[in-house]
């Protein structure tokens, strides 16, 4: 029972690491799209400046808030899964 409980934290945690980096790289290609077309806008109309900032903003808010639902997820799976217990007496000796 003790092999299939540190198999299955293992498992947790190389999903955790893995969907981290995947949602960091998707999130950093996204938020530099998203402010290479806010530069390239505020060049072509500079009047519009403060518009195009708020609204890039709010834009990279939210991408963001998508790479920290990836992180709460990966914590959940390496902290709060069933087997927690008996993994932590593993190493406690």
């Amino acid at each position: 029972m003790e092999a299939q409980a540190l198999q299955f934290f293992i498992a947790c945690v190389t999903a955790a690491g893995f969907g981290i980096a995947i949602a960091a790289f998707g999130c950093g290609l996204g938020q530099g799209l998203g402010l290479k077309s806010a530069v390239e806008g505020i060049a072509r109309n500079p009047e519009a400046s403060g518009k195009v900032t708020v609204t890039m903003l709010i834009g990279l808010a939210m991408i963001e808030s998508l790479c920290i639902y990836a992180l709460v997820v990966s914590l959940i799976l390496i902290y709060a899964h069933p087997q927690a217990a008996a993994i932590a007496g593993l190493f406690a000796h």
